[in-house]
């Protein structure tokens, strides 16, 4: 749980109420504001205000008086209804792609007569297909659920000759998992070359401080009670020539000398990405998708990541996990960020990115404080195990052609920062930027970041960049991070609370924006995600799905007219306010029912089965 104060103070007093009158009006103007009511009837509509005010309190118990327990914490291990699970029979694949014959043959349980098909697919959301706007075809053909705009009466697919032809050499989703690839990865058929050449001067490197073919021989003799062999000199020479080196180095080192530092990729032949004075758009799960990545990018943030991903499952060619790596043309400075514990697994898994993906760094997540992660010695863990982490930077750096980076905790526990110590070996191992977040791992997100140990770490990397992360909701927390010494600012919970804040900072203004301004950004999010989930009932539902996940987040700005102290503090708890107009209201909601309804204006009706149960239990009904 966060650290959160009342914020009713910074709130003009002419805009504050209470929890039921807000949650009584929005219910009630909800009703009022549906597309198909007219002047007409406003009979119905007065009998239908009436029963709206009654049957939100039937699903939303949390405004019980009598339930006396306050919902804390996190909706552990949330149960995902797959968006598949919302359309009972859907349209065959070889239909959809031109009539080819079907893999499965009679065996197949989807539709394979269209009319049949029409007869129960739900009905269009809109008059308009993005898809078939922006591309001039929807690869979803009759499946789409804005398929009216480019479907025939006798269920043909129509086609904009002229704008597809527009992107006929263009990708603009790179670094998509190939069927080859998938299967290679399987039958582990990927050649691992520079993985396995610095990893075996690393078996080398542990046979030397353990001579393993000696000790083994003299292991068996003495279980079985026999002499060793009469020949020992050849036994001893072999493991002389498995610990010493074939040649003596020519200069006099202090440790072993080994092929990683004769055959070493020099710095200058390295692609070299400025880093310096950039606005940094963190990996966040779930919601750091690649549409809402795209709204920041229109909104002015220079570096973007995609979210955190195990190196293992990437190994295995898990298509959820590649999905990770995508990348859009309109990202110009993108990275991944991976996670893992073992140095084999982690060079394998570098090794793999630079040779199939397109991107311009590789971020190491040691900063993850989820227990999962942490208790298998990744994330935050891999701070307090600087012998694995060593080993894990080096052998990415020996594989990788691209910057590698470290996103990094002040530490694993509360009051023992530890990150001023790990900075300098950091440097040393050859990290091209470091990102500190000012809190540790106990923290999670209470209290606030520590920016005066940031400025300290950052003088410690000096001249290796260093970026802070923690806090910044608006452009004077920008300033005052700046003021701190680092080389540039990740911003996180702020861009999900508020995107423009990339816009804000770049300009030294606060944005006043307006709900129909924040309504038209979902409406670009919206569209962005059927362009990368689709436009079928599948894509829809997903693409509703990460919206609601991302609207539990922004329902915390307060528009900046209504607040009496600017700048909103982003530990600060928005409170009951009514807004200017019925819209702000209802973005102001935190009630999860209320984003199901701003979603219903972006991506039409819920399914009849359809379940969202958010992140946090205190956004819950029952």
């Amino acid at each position: 749980m966060e650290a959160i104060i009342s914020s009713s103070s910074c709130v003009f007093y002419r805009f504050l109420t209470t929890k039921d009158k807000f949650h009584t009006f929005i219910d009630a103007k909800y009703e009022v504001c549906q597309p198909d009511d007219t002047n007409e009837n406003n009979d119905t509509n007065n009998e239908t205000k009436e029963s709206s005010v009654e049957e939100p309190q039937v699903k939303k118990l949390k405004w019980d008086p009598e339930d006396k327990k306050r919902l804390r914490g996190q909706n552990k291990s949330r149960p995902h209804r797959k968006p598949t699970m919302y359309e009972e029979k859907p349209l065959c694949v070889s239909v959809i792609q031109g009539n080819r014959k079907c893999f499965y043959g009679d065996k197949c349980k989807f539709h394979h007569v269209v009319a049949d098909y029409m007869a129960s697919k739900p009905p269009d959301i809109g008059d308009s297909c993005h898809l078939f706007d922006t591309f001039g075809k929807c690869q979803y053909g009759l499946s789409c659920r804005f398929g009216k705009t480019h479907t025939t009466a006798d269920f043909q697919t129509l086609e904009k000759a002229d704008v597809m032809k527009t992107y006929e050499n263009r990708t603009p989703v790179k670094n998509s998992l190939t069927k080859d690839l998938q299967n290679s990865l399987r039958k582990r058929q990927v050649s691992f070359k520079k993985s396995e050449d610095y990893l075996k001067t690393f078996s080398n490197y542990k046979d030397k401080t353990e001579p393993k073919t000696l000790i083994s021989e003299m292991s068996i003799a003495t279980m079985t009670h026999k002499p060793m062999s009469m020949q020992p000199d050849a036994t001893v020479c072999s493991a002389k020539r498995q610990i010493s080196p074939e040649k003596p180095p020519a200069i006099k080192t202090a440790g072993p000398l080994t092929d990683v530092d004769v055959v070493r990729l020099r710095s200058c032949e390295k692609k070299q990405v400025d880093f310096r004075d950039k606005l940094y758009l963190a990996p966040l799960t779930t919601c750091g998708n690649l549409p809402f990545r795209r709204v920041c990018k229109r909104f002015g943030a220079d570096i973007t990541c995609g979210e955190m991903a195990m190196c293992t499952n990437l190994l295995q060619g898990q298509q959820s996990e590649w999905a990770l790596l995508k990348r859009h043309e309109s990202e110009d400075i993108f990275g991944v960020q991976v996670e893992g514990c073992f140095p084999d697994t982690m060079t394998r898994c570098a090794e793999l990115i630079n040779n199939h993906a397109q991107v311009d760094f590789v971020d190491i997540n040691s900063g993850c404080p989820i227990d999962l992660v942490y208790k298998k010695g990744g994330g935050c863990g891999l701070m307090a195990r600087t012998r694995k982490f060593e080993q894990i930077v080096k052998g990415m750096n020996y594989v990788l052609d691209v910057p590698l980076t470290v996103k990094i905790r002040t530490g694993v526990h509360e009051k023992s920062n530890i990150a001023h110590k790990l900075i300098p070996e950091l440097k040393n191992w050859g990290v091209s930027m470091i990102t500190l977040h000012g809190r540790s791992r106990e923290q999670r997100y209470t209290k606030l970041a520590d920016w005066d140990y940031i400025n300290t770490c950052a003088e410690l990397a000096s001249p290796v960049p260093l970026f802070g992360n923690g806090d910044i909701l608006s452009y004077e927390d920008a300033v005052k991070a700046k003021d701190t010494g680092v080389s540039g600012i990740m911003i996180a919970r702020g861009a999900l609370i508020k995107p423009w804040i990339f816009t804000e900072i770049k300009e030294s203004r606060h944005w006043d924006i307006s709900s129909t301004e924040r309504l038209d950004m979902l409406k670009d999010f919206t569209n962005f995600g059927l362009e990368h989930w689709g436009s079928d009932t599948r894509g829809v539902e997903k693409t509703r799905n990460f919206l609601l996940e991302w609207l539990s987040f922004m329902c915390r700005y307060i528009p900046v007219g209504l607040l009496e102290r600017v700048p909103q503090k982003i530990n600060e708890r928005p409170p009951y306010y009514m807004g200017r107009n019925y819209l702000e209201s209802l973005m102001a909601s935190q009630n999860v029912g209320d984003w199901v309804r701003i979603s219903e204006m972006l991506l039409g009706p819920v399914p009849k089965n359809f379940n969202f149960l958010p992140k946090h239990k205190a956004n819950s009904y029952k």
